[in-house]
């Protein structure tokens, strides 16, 4: 099978893969117990993990807290945040996003704003139940796109009040691969004095992120975005003398710092790690190398349906290796069937199996969803595999 699938998730580099084992075999101490040689190689080891991941962002180690995914993160941070500036500062209550981003951003914001119970809508003979919006004292806005999945900067400055306390704007899009104005928006929301934070999940290890010149206080992300293990994640909180305290997510242990208890998967962090140390190292040959095989892999695409469509065809605003298209003749959920033994490619998010993209709709296509496919490469994924990937599209 040809894996065309990387904003999913991507493999696992091997290098990765060689500095995680001792971690799953003879280094198994816990970091917290500290008092033995174990326990103090996994402290060591968690620390220079902690320092790869805030070198490839350029940001100080204590600013990196591991979680368990990017969902996590983005949901410590958004209700982290909220909680502890309306509750204990009461310095407003009033949060703005967009309306295309992750589900772990869209779904805490609409608990905040009291428009869900649970994660998943429920539903009776395939029709969803009115619930009652619950009043949980935050007012969320969420911002439309425009037909490339970006943010208008000034609707965002239209929508600030003075109750605004927190902007969360996904960095890029995972379906349509198209970048947001990150600096000029955090540039807005400094002068305003409104935190900002941004899901860069999609982009981390695939364009250069340099928090010190970027105006941002909060990011997430996952390792298995950048050829590295699932389960582990992290959060970049910004240290500084303004930004207020967090309420945690996880309360237990004082593991990192206190914003998130429990006993640290060393292998995961470890693998998280050096997948941030590769990622640095190779960072302008990777993007290079996805650059080729995107416009090489569009020329074949123009060619094989000449009414194709391009929802990311400015390289300048894309994440490196991700195509997205509408293709007006197919029907995308069994033109990936037909395809499921032979190349992997997605009609969506994971995060929505089996639902219309909510994503399309909201650029105002909504009539193109059976329409939509994304392909994404990986650094792995070479020149030479597309003459065969053409013939089995």
């Amino acid at each position: 099978m040809f894996y065309l699938d990387n904003s999913a998730t991507t493999p696992i580099d091997p290098e990765v893969l060689d500095a995680m084992m001792p971690y799953l075999k003879e280094e198994f101490g816990n970091p917290s117990s500290r008092h033995y040689t174990l326990a103090v190689n996994a402290e060591k080891a968690v620390a220079k993990a902690r320092q790869q991941v805030a070198d490839l962002i350029n940001c100080r180690p204590e600013e990196i807290i591991f979680t368990s995914c990017a969902s996590e993160s983005n949901n410590m941070i958004i209700k982290g945040v909220s909680d502890y500036l309306k509750m204990y500062q009461n310095k407003g209550n009033h949060i703005i996003t967009s309306s295309i981003e992750h589900k772990s951003v869209l779904n805490p914001c609409k608990f905040l704003n009291g428009e869900i119970y649970t994660n998943k809508d429920k539903k009776r003979m395939g029709k969803p139940i009115p619930q009652p919006k619950v009043n949980r004292g935050y007012n969320v806005t969420f911002l439309p796109v425009n037909e490339k999945g970006q943010v208008s900067l000034d609707d965002l400055s239209n929508s600030i009040n003075d109750q605004t306390i927190l902007t969360s704007i996904m960095w890029a899009n995972n379906e349509i691969g198209n970048l947001n104005k990150i600096n000029e928006i955090g540039n807005i929301l400094k002068d305003k004095n409104i935190l900002f934070h941004s899901d860069a999940t999609q982009v981390l290890g695939k364009i250069n992120i340099d928090v010190s010149k970027t105006p941002v206080d909060f990011l997430s992300f996952s390792a298995h975005k950048l050829y590295g293990p699932k389960g582990i994640g992290a959060a970049f909180i910004k240290k500084n003398k303004t930004l207020p305290e967090m309420t945690a997510l996880l309360h237990g242990g004082s593991q990192e710092n206190g914003y998130r208890a429990g006993t640290h998967a060393v292998h995961n962090i470890v693998g998280f790690g050096k997948a941030c140390e590769i990622a640095k190292r190779d960072l302008n040959k990777n993007i290079e190398h996805l650059n080729m095989l995107t416009t090489e892999f569009k020329k074949i695409l123009l060619d094989k349906y000449p009414d194709i469509t391009f929802l990311n065809d400015l390289k300048e605003i894309s994440i490196p290796g991700v195509v997205s298209v509408f293709i007006p003749d197919i029907i995308n959920e069994m033109y990936i069937s037909n395809l499921s033994n032979k190349l992997a490619v997605s009609a969506g998010s994971a995060c929505s199996l089996g639902e219309p993209s909510f994503v399309i709709n909201a650029i105002g296509k909504s009539n193109m969803t059976s329409k939509f496919l994304r392909f994404s490469f990986n650094k792995f994924n070479a020149l030479k595999d597309l003459e065969k990937i053409k013939e089995l599209i």
